[in-house]
């Protein structure tokens, strides 16, 4: 495609509250000693709307230490002013919600209904962990080592400076669903964002610092990924990385050499399943939210549909029609359901694909095509029948508008098919009968399963952790656990009566008699205290 000119900058801002001077303001927030920059272009038009700087390992080096600098003024700050401050934060994001919409919307194409669903995700974060972070730092009693001659407690103390390594398609939700525990839990953050999409980190940051987080508590390094991301895991005391399951093993690879602990939200070949007793116009509705969401570039989004043959027709009718009415386009309103890809690279990988799939003799239902006329990375909405399951599209995660649907003979191969996979981050089972769901749901391998409804209730609890097994990745994030992770655990022991050995003049064999009999009564009492609750 030919070069882009600063007309057809203008041209595209003109359409937000955004502007080339504002862009730049927030590209000067990154302090580089690097003259190198990457240039970052809209995907709806591949047009260059402005640059960051590349940093260097020096410039990743100084962030870290300035991070390390601020982090223990920041961990003796009460945990109810930090979570203020992040309550104070999330109002601000709502309040420039207008800003930040079209700042997604710039950056990564998606439509301006996906980009809502982004921005209202970090209040409700903020507002879960700064109402839970307290009580989960809190000092814990703990059953001492014999009772009550001694005591124990538990205390948690935050590991030091957290890495953030997030990725491009969900850059705001992604960038600060990791970040507000860590910071809650009084850990300082160094953020790593994209380099497709560095401008929707640096708003929060400026937004963070109005809520009043003090300097060097939050900051960020943009730059290319093989450079940056390494030199950040080989600084900071815990990294949180979003992204693909290749990269994702170079990250827990490089923390385990450091001795380092990680939590890693990797790749999904996603699987949806429809009973036999579903409601097929309901869960067609369902499988197109579950699976053309973000035009397909949501790692919880279902790749694989597997369908009762009693009712695999009328789904499928139901589902190529909801499909077909999805529409496409670029613009900063509500026109559109789906949006565009990212780059050139994510729609080849598409095109690669459905192309494979049709010469393995797959059929095209609806879509398969991309759409210039639309934007110069778009591309229909796609259902496939018929997959070779060798065929790329049935193995490897697409990463973009395109499903596959297959019958199967009964509720048995259904969970079979699902759990034929070595991912396994995200499912979703639809039935008319939420506890045979349920039962479904407990036996598929995967971090989080919806019943009746794609992803939404499961990403949306975020009272409930929420992660991957096999190759989508290790720890989870939300829940008690999401703040956990940042925390060590020290145990204080206490003795009212000093050493636990022999008193002296006590022969070795009393003491070792009156040892096994104490040991005798310590694990006799939990079992009547356990008794005694049941009566009760």
């Amino acid at each position: 495609m030919a070069p882009q000119t600063d007309t057809q900058t203008r041209t595209l801002l003109e359409e937000t509250r955004l502007s080339p001077d504002r862009l730049e303001t927030l590209s000067r927030r990154i302090e580089g000693d690097s003259t190198a920059a990457i240039t970052v272009r809209a995907p709806a038009t591949d047009t260059a709307i402005g640059s960051i700087p590349t940093c260097t390992d020096a410039d990743v080096e100084r962030a870290v230490s300035h991070a390390r600098d601020a982090q223990l003024s920041w961990a003796e700050t009460p945990v109810e002013e930090r979570s203020d401050i992040l309550e104070r934060f999330g109002d601000l994001v709502l309040e420039h919600r207008g800003e930040l919409l079209d700042l997604l919307q710039l950056e990564t194409g998606k439509s301006r209904q996906d980009a809502v669903e982004e921005v209202l995700d970090i209040p409700l974060t903020c507002s879960y962990y700064a109402d839970t972070g307290p009580s989960v730092l809190a000092e814990k009693r703990r059953r001492g080592a014999l009772a009550p001659a001694t005591t124990a407690r538990v205390t948690h103390e935050p590991v030091g400076v957290v890495g953030v390594i997030s990725p491009w398609n969900y850059p705001l939700t992604l960038s600060l669903t990791d970040a507000v525990p860590a910071l809650i839990a009084g850990n300082t953050v160094v953020l790593k964002p994209d380099e497709k999409t560095p401008f929707t980190a640096l708003a929060l940051a400026e937004l963070l610092e109005r809520a009043g987080l003090p300097d060097g508590v939050f900051e960020i390094v943009t730059g290319q990924g093989p450079v940056v991301g390494p030199a950040l895991i080989g600084r900071v005391d815990y990294v949180a990385f979003t992204g693909s399951t290749e990269t994702g093993r170079a990250v827990a690879e490089q923390a385990g050499r450091n001795l380092i602990d990680c939590s890693l939200e990797l790749g999904g070949k996603n699987p949806l399943v429809v009973l036999d007793d579903a409601d097929v116009e309901q869960a067609a509705r369902g499988a197109v939210q579950a699976c053309f969401t973000n035009a397909g570039q949501l790692c919880l989004a279902a790749e694989q549909l597997y369908v009762d043959e009693s009712v695999y027709d009328a789904f499928l009718d139901a589902f190529v029609g909801e499909t077909r009415r999805l529409t496409l386009g670029t613009g900063f309103d509500f026109d559109a359901d789906v949006g565009s890809l990212i780059d050139g690279d994510q729609l080849e990988r598409v095109e690669a694909h459905v192309d494979d799939a049709l010469e393995s003799g797959a059929s095209v239902l609806t879509g398969g095509r991309r759409r210039p006329d639309v934007g110069p990375f778009c591309y229909e909405p796609t259902i496939l029948t018929d997959v070779d399951p060798n065929a790329a599209v049935a193995c490897e995660e697409t990463f973009g508008p395109v499903v596959s649907v297959e019958p199967v003979s009964d509720t048995e191969a259904a969970i079979a098919a699902a759990n034929d996979s070595d991912y396994g981050l995200n499912a979703s089972v639809w039935t008319g009968d939420r506890e045979r769901g349920v039962a479904v749901a407990r036996r598929i391998d995967c971090g989080t399963v919806c019943v009746n409804d794609g992803y939404v209730s499961g990403w949306a609890a975020v009272d409930a952790p929420m992660g991957g097994v096999g190759d989508s990745g290790l720890g989870r994030r939300h829940g008690r656990a999401g703040i956990e992770r940042y925390l060590e655990a020290k145990t204080i022991a206490t003795s009212r009566i000093g050493p636990l050995d022999a008193p002296p003049g006590v022969p070795a064999s009393w003491y070792a008699r009156g040892m096994v009999g104490l040991t005798r009564l310590q694990r006799w009492l939990p079992s009547v205290s356990s008794l005694v609750g049941r009566l009760r």
